[in-house]
């Protein structure tokens, strides 16, 4: 009996190693896709570029005809603005949950945000999928202080339902 508590104590510490090992795995991968997707947000600049150009009226001797209108410009500016705002946003929310998950802090914000990722194809998709596989674990839960088993309040059963008033 005492040789099986030993074994069992040594499975959790080897279960908690790995866990671990993959929260800090998870936490570098969420640098790296925070770091391509900053990197991709900022394509839109060239877009931004030739708005102001458009705006400056740079490009009015390249062409034959007229100048392209103001509001060609203003939509040159403003859409590669707030695309650019809205990516370097995730970016950093990537960064953030990178920083958090190294920390063992914020379960749930970390969950919402490997959520988002999956929208982010291909790495953002593998990366939030495997977070999430992660963050569900028992024993990854004990690592951030979330209580494991919450249970329902009306003895497991969803949606109000009790097994009474099923029959």
């Amino acid at each position: 009996d005492c040789d099986s508590l030993s074994t069992r104590s040594e499975i959790e510490k080897l279960d908690q190693n790995q866990d671990a090992h993959h929260l800090r795995l998870i936490s570098i991968f969420h640098y790296v896709v925070g770091g391509i997707v900053g990197l991709f947000s900022l394509f839109p600049l060239i877009h931004l570029a030739v708005g102001i150009a458009i705006l400056t009226g740079a490009l009015d001797d390249v062409g034959q005809g007229a100048p392209p209108p103001a509001f060609v410009g203003w939509l040159f500016v403003l859409i590669p603005l707030v695309i650019m705002f809205m990516g370097l946003s995730l970016a950093i929310s990537i960064a953030v949950a990178g920083r958090k998950l190294s920390r063992r802090t914020g379960y749930l914000y970390c969950l919402v945000i490997a959520g988002i990722e999956c929208v982010f194809m291909p790495f953002g998709t593998v990366l939030g999928v495997l977070t999430i596989l992660v963050l569900l674990r028992p024993s990854v839960k004990v690592l951030f202080a979330v209580p494991v088993d919450r249970g329902l309040s009306n003895g497991g059963q969803p949606f109000g339902f009790d097994s009474a008033s099923a029959e």
